[in-house]
Formats: structure tokens, C-alpha cells, sequence
């Protein structure tokens, strides 16, 4: 009986403790009471869980060059999200697609990035109903220089009239009255960079663009029109894999206080863990093409990402989170941006954004890349 009375004393004291008791004056309670009971403590459930999902992701934002952005440290990437085309995925289910955008906006992402030549438009034609209804609005960050004739076949164009052209078909496909952060996707053809450039500065004074910035450009190309008006952003291609851009481009950057959003931090899947064999790939997947896919890189690259895993599993992480916290420990890179194309792949790669490697960590990972060299190196012999 005592034991019975504690019990009751312990349970009210818990109800009275989410303002329940005293809706009628006394101990007891209505069905109304348990209503209401039930509705608190299914939102103290919830508020609970947004918590934990706070604390597990811990989305870090950074400052993106001068500009007024602050990206979280993964961007959306929408390549994959194209379809299928000479330089797609293979088969893309648009829902996934929408689903994996709409989940990682959900998580703390607050950034996309997409350009019109994946699946010829439609990457941008998604992103736009993702984000449709949403408010506030995420930054969009999208492309000049491709287009294309009838048949699909693709063309560069960076003339005046063209790139006003390109833009306001993205404004279109995307649904947007502004694009935050508009980019040459690549300095080619090279003669009409110039040209494009001062195009991008009268569309940033019209409104429809408010920060321009370049792809894929070296120093040098860069150096040719920042005279003309301050670069805000580079985009280049940065991972394990292709690290190019360590040797004098994020230094640039930083000493001319410009961002930088790097694409491909995890090798197109390579340094997932998830690939194990080129079949993995359907047979119009572009990948298929790329060098790293190639024997004997193909071989190596599948053998790093399995001697990463002991270095992320002591963490609880994947490797594809490592490899992104790893491109991340560079100061200069502002954001790296993935591309997921089912919502499980956003709900991992999104933990890295938080996630600061440790100096062991980083040397330890720079032994397995060395030791890829060298395996490269006594195959290629």
C-alpha cells in the first residue's frame, strides 16, 4: 500500500509538472486532462528529438568570401539529380531527388547548387519545385555557358546575348526572381570570358543575380577579370583524389578574400565506401569515363576508401563523412558541396558538417594517400 501510494505521489508530481493537475482543482484527472497530457508530452517528444538531431549534425556556417552569405559547410549538389544524358547518372527517380533536397534543408543545409546542363535543365527544373513553398527561400547558386540544340547536343556559349539568355532560363526553371550566387561554369571558350563577365556585372545591377562568381577557373583566368569587378566565389573541383587546388589556388583565394565552394569532395562516390565494383554503375553513367574509374586508379581508390574506414568507424562515422570533414580542415574552403540522390545519403554526409578532424587523424590519412601513390606509381611502371 505505502509502495502504491509512493508510486501515485511520483506520477502526479510529473503530471503537475507539465500544468495538468489544477485544471479542475484537484488530484485527478478528466479524459480531458489526459488529452492534453498526451498532446505535451507527445511535443516534449518532438522538441526532444529536434534537439538531438541539433546536437548530432551540428551544422557549422561560414562566411563566403565579402559577400552577405553565410553557407552551411555542405552545399546541395544536384548533378546527380540531372538524369539520365551524356553527362548524367543514369536513372534518377525525381521524388528521391526532391525528398533528399527538402530532408537536408530540413537538417541545416542552406545552400543548392545546380547548373542548366545537367539533364539539359532539368536538375534546375527540380530544385525549383523542391523548393517550392519554402520561405525563407535557400541560396541558389547556378551556371553560365552551356546550352543546347535540339537534338540534346550540347554547346558553350559566352557571348552578351546568350548569357543574358542562360539567365533568365534559370530564373525560369527555378522559379526564382534572383539568383544568389551566379557562376561561369568554365573559362571556354577563353575569348569571351571578358565579355561574360561584364555581362554577369549588368545583371548583378539589374537585380537578377547578386553575387558572381567563376568554375573550374586557375589563377590566371581569374587575374584576367578581377579587374574588371571583384570575384566573390570560386568553384573548384577539391577531394583526397584531386587535391590541384592546395597548391596555390585556396592560398589566392584567401589573400583576394575569395570564397570557396569545392565540388566533389567525395570523388563522385569513390571515397564512400558504397562502390565496389564498375557494374555498380549503369551503363550510360559518365563515370564510367572518368579516369579515376579506370584500372589501375579504379582498384586503388576502392582500396583507400576501405583503409579509411577504420579511421571514421572509431568515430562512429562513415567514410564519407571523414571525407568531407576532411576536405573541410582547409580555413579556405567555405563549403563543400555533395550530391545525394536518395534522402539516406543526405542523412549521412549531412553529420559531417559539424565534424573538426584532429591533427592524428589528418597524418594518419595522409600515410594511406601516399601509400595509394606509391601503388599507382609501382602499377603504372
Amino acid at each position: 500500500m505505502v509502495e502504491l501510494k509512493t508510486k501515485m505521489v511520483v506520477v502526479t508530481s510529473r503530471v503537475r509538472a507539465l500544468g495538468v493537475i489544477g485544471l479542475n482543482g484537484k488530484d485527478s484527472l478528466t479524459n480531458n486532462d489526459l488529452n492534453i497530457l498526451k498532446r505535451r508530452l507527445n511535443s516534449m517528444s518532438q522538441k526532444s528529438s529536434a534537439l538531438e538531431n541539433k546536437k548530432d549534425f551540428n551544422m557549422k556556417t561560414r562566411r563566403l568570401g565579402t559577400t552577405d552569405l553565410y553557407l552551411s559547410a555542405i552545399g546541395i549538389g544536384t548533378w546527380p539529380m540531372g538524369g539520365p544524358g551524356r553527362i548524367g547518372w543514369g536513372p534518377q527517380d525525381d521524388k528521391d531527388s526532391i525528398t533528399s533536397i527538402r530532408r537536408g534543408l530540413e537538417r541545416g543545409i542552406n545552400w543548392i547548387d545546380t547548373a542548366p546542363n545537367y539533364g539539359l535543365g532539368h536538375s534546375e527544373e527540380v530544385v525549383g519545385m523542391a523548393i517550392k513553398g519554402i520561405s525563407p527561400k535557400p541560396i541558389i547558386a547556378t551556371k553560365c555557358l552551356f546550352m543546347w540544340k535540339p537534338d540534346g547536343t550540347q554547346v558553350m556559349r559566352l557571348d552578351r546575348e546568350r548569357v543574358r539568355i542562360q539567365c533568365e532560363n534559370s530564373l525560369k526553371r527555378l522559379d526564382i526572381d534572383a539568383i544568389d550566387m551566379y557562376m561561369i561554369h568554365a573559362p571556354n571558350p577563353i575569348e569571351y570570358v571578358e565579355e561574360a563577365w561584364e555581362t554577369f556585372i549588368d545583371l548583378k545591377k539589374e537585380g537578377k543575380v547578386r553575387w558572381i562568381g567563376v568554375s573550374r577557373f586557375s589563377i590566371e583566368q581569374m587575374e584576367l577579370i578581377k579587374t574588371i569587378h571583384p570575384i566573390a566565389f570560386l568553384e573548384p573541383p577539391y577531394s583526397m583524389l584531386e587535391r590541384e587546388a592546395e597548391e596555390r589556388l585556396l592560398d589566392y583565394c584567401q589573400k583576394n578574400d575569395i570564397g570557396v565552394v569545392v565540388y566533389s569532395p567525395l570523388q563522385q562516390g569513390l571515397l564512400t565506401g558504397a562502390i565496389k565494383s564498375i557494374d555498380d554503375l549503369a551503363p550510360d553513367d559518365l563515370r564510367r569515363r572518368n579516369p579515376h574509374f579506370k584500372e589501375p586508379e579504379f582498384s586503388a581508390n576502392l582500396n583507400l576508401a576501405r583503409e579509411l574506414v577504420p579511421i571514421a568507424s572509431k568515430y562512429g562515422r562513415s567514410v564519407a563523412q571523414l571525407a568531407i570533414a576532411w576536405v573541410l580542415r582547409r580555413p579556405e574552403v567555405t563549403s563543400a558541396i555533395t550530391g545525394p540522390r536518395v534522402p539516406t545519403e543526405i542523412e549521412d554526409t549531412i553529420k559531417a558538417g559539424g565534424w573538426e578532424l584532429i591533427k592524428e587523424d589528418i597524418a594518419a590519412i595522409e600515410k594511406l594517400l601516399a601509400k595509394r601513390q606509391e601503388a599507382l606509381n609501382s602499377a603504372r611502371k
